[in-house]
């Protein structure tokens, strides 16, 4: 379990110590944004094999067992996630990797409901192996990328306002961080037919493949067939 916890340190630090903060921006100007990007790279791809083995290798603890229904409820919230994340790869998102070009956009689809849907798809997909794995290891171990998803929608946050300063503020005025608090509170609405039927019907599909294939990918069934 240290071997675990210390890949899952070495995670968090590459991805909240440095993406999107204002050593990130030192680093930037000393090094120049194409150079850090890649070694950024670098260090996310040897982290995660780091974080996968010390997982795989760990001796684990079961803490909780979910029932049945319950993993009917998290497999439900998993067809959430596939659809956000095919909504976010699907249009110009300002807040992915090399997309502040569309901060000045009007926000559209599934932006008006988060202006992170991407980094919810993986918050939820995290969330959802926690609590229906329920042994010390998926904690740790999917809890690394729960943190890593949250804790970077601030942190992206942040970084665009330091960079446009304005474009970013009229941005934020429209959109919000939580799913629907912009369309709650007035500050935008919800155009489902922006978003398209052919993203939901990929993103349903995509979950159900998953669903099906999950036994023989992983090990486990997330749902008894």
């Amino acid at each position: 379990m240290t071997l675990l916890i210390i890949a899952a340190l070495i995670w968090l630090g590459i991805h909240i110590g440095i993406a999107g903060t204002r050593l990130r921006d030192v680093l930037v100007a000393r090094i120049g944004e194409g150079p850090f990007r890649g070694l950024f790279a670098l260090l996310s791809i040897l982290s995660i094999v780091f974080l996968v083995w010390s997982w795989g290798a760990v001796d684990t603890t079961p803490l909780w067992y979910a029932p049945v229904w319950l993993h009917w409820v998290l497999a439900a919230l998993m067809l959430v996630a596939f659809v956000m994340f095919v909504a976010s790869v699907s249009q110009r998102n300002p807040t992915m990797v090399s997309g502040e070009a569309a901060m000045a956009r009007p926000p559209r689809g599934i932006l008006r409901i988060t202006r992170h849907p991407m980094l919810w798809s993986f918050a939820l997909w995290a969330a959802v192996h926690v609590v229906g794995n329920g042994d010390s290891a998926a904690i740790v171990f999917f809890g690394t990328f729960l943190v890593t998803a949250l804790a970077g929608m601030p942190s992206i946050d942040a970084k665009l306002a330091r960079r446009d300063p304005e474009t970013w503020q009229a941005l934020a005025a429209m959109t919000s961080i939580v799913p629907f608090a912009a369309i709650a509170q007035g500050r935008n609405r919800f155009v489902p037919g922006e978003i398209g039927w052919l993203v939901v019907l990929i993103g349903v599909v995509a979950w159900a493949v998953m669903l099906h294939l999950h036994e023989w990918l992983f090990g486990v069934a997330p749902v008894a067939m």
